[in-house]
C-alpha cells in the first residue's frame, strides 16, 4: 500500500502505511477472565491475527458520561478498579501504556465541533485493561479510552461514523461490552454454567441480526429482542456494539463473530468488523 502522510498538528503525523484496521466489538468479562484458560486463548487469538495497531481506542461498558470525554493521556496512566469482592492480585494489576498525548489530539480531531470533547485524568476501568492486557500484555501500544455519553443508538453509530477514518491510520477501534449482562438474574455463578433461556435467547437473535447485517433490528433490540429486559436490565453493555458497528468502512459486510459461546450463562459473543 502506499503511503500518504495526515498532518493534524505542528506537532505529529500519521502515516498511512498499513492495512485498514478492523473494529471489534468484544465481551470484556469481570477481571476473573484473567484466570479463564479458553477465554484469554481466545483473546489472544484475534490479536494475534491482526496486525498491530498503532493505537487503540476503547468504549466501555464502564464509562457513561456526557459530553464524550478521553481518558488520561499520559504514560503508564494507571488504571481504575471498579469492582469489588475479588482477589487482591487483581487490585495490584498495572497496564502502564505509552504516552498517547498525540493520539488524543487525533481522535478529538475527528469529531465534528457540534460534538464537545473533553480531557480528564481517569485511568483505564476494567472493560478496558482487562481485556487489553490479554490481548496486548507487552503494553506497548497508546491507548485511550472514550466515554459512552448516551445509550441511543442512532447517535452511537454517528459517533462510531466520525471515528471510522481512525481504522485507515492503524488505530484498532473497540467496542467493550458484553452480548449478554444479566447479573441480577443469574442462579449458578459458575464459569461453565448452563445459560438461561432469556440470555441464549437474546444471543441467537443478535447472532441472526449481526449476520444479516440488520443495524436496524440491532437498534430496535428494546422492543424485538427476546430475552429483555433480563439479557439487559442496564444496557451499557450492549450499546457499545454501536460504536463498533457505525466504525464499519464496509457497510455490505455483515459483521463476523470472533467468539461465541457463554461464561456464567452470559453470552460472551464478540465481533469484527470490517
Amino acid at each position: 500500500m502506499v503511503g500518504y502522510v495526515v498532518e493534524l498538528s505542528t506537532t505529529y503525523v500519521y502515516h498511512r502505511c498499513m492495512s485498514t484496521m478492523p473494529a471489534l466489538y468484544i465481551g470484556h468479562g469481570a477481571p476473573m477472565l484473567l484466570d479463564d484458560q479458553l477465554w484469554t486463548s481466545q483473546l489472544s487469538g484475534i490479536s494475534a491475527a491482526l496486525e498491530k495497531p498503532r493505537a487503540i481506542l476503547i468504549v466501555s461498558a464502564h464509562w457513561e458520561s456526557a459530553p464524550i470525554t478521553l481518558s488520561s493521556p499520559t504514560a503508564k496512566t494507571p488504571l481504575v478498579y471498579d469492582f469489588s469482592g475479588f482477589d487482591r492480585k487483581f487490585y495490584e494489576m498495572t497496564y502502564e501504556t505509552p504516552d498517547a498525548t498525540d493520539f488524543s489530539e487525533l481522535v478529538a480531531s475527528m469529531l465534528p465541533d457540534t460534538l464537545t470533547v473533553h480531557q480528564s485524568n481517569r485511568g483505564l476501568d476494567h472493560g478496558a485493561w482487562v481485556p487489553l492486557k490479554v490481548m496486548y500484555p507487552d503494553a506497548d501500544i497508546p491507548v485511550l479510552q472514550m466515554s459512552m455519553p448516551t445509550s441511543d443508538p442512532a447517535s452511537l453509530l454517528s459517533i462510531g461514523t466520525y471515528l471510522a477514518p481512525l481504522r485507515d491510520l492503524g488505530v484498532l477501534v473497540i467496542g467493550s461490552g458484553f452480548m449478554t449482562h444479566g447479573l441480577q438474574y443469574l442462579r449458578n455463578w459458575s464459569s461453565d454454567a448452563v445459560a438461561p433461556t432469556w440470555s441464549s435467547e437474546f444471543d441467537a437473535w443478535a447472532a441472526q441480526a449481526l449476520a444479516a447485517n440488520d443495524i436496524d433490528t440491532l437498534s430496535n433490540y428494546r422492543e424485538l429482542a427476546p430475552g429483555m429486559p433480563y439479557a439487559h436490565p442496564t444496557v451499557e453493555h450492549f450499546t457499545p456494539l454501536f460504536i463498533t458497528l457505525g466504525a464499519a468502512t464496509n457497510t455490505e459486510i455483515a459483521p463476523k463473530t470472533l467468539i461465541d459461546g457463554y461464561f456464567m450463562g452470559l453470552s460472551k459473543r464478540s465481533i469484527l468488523v470490517a
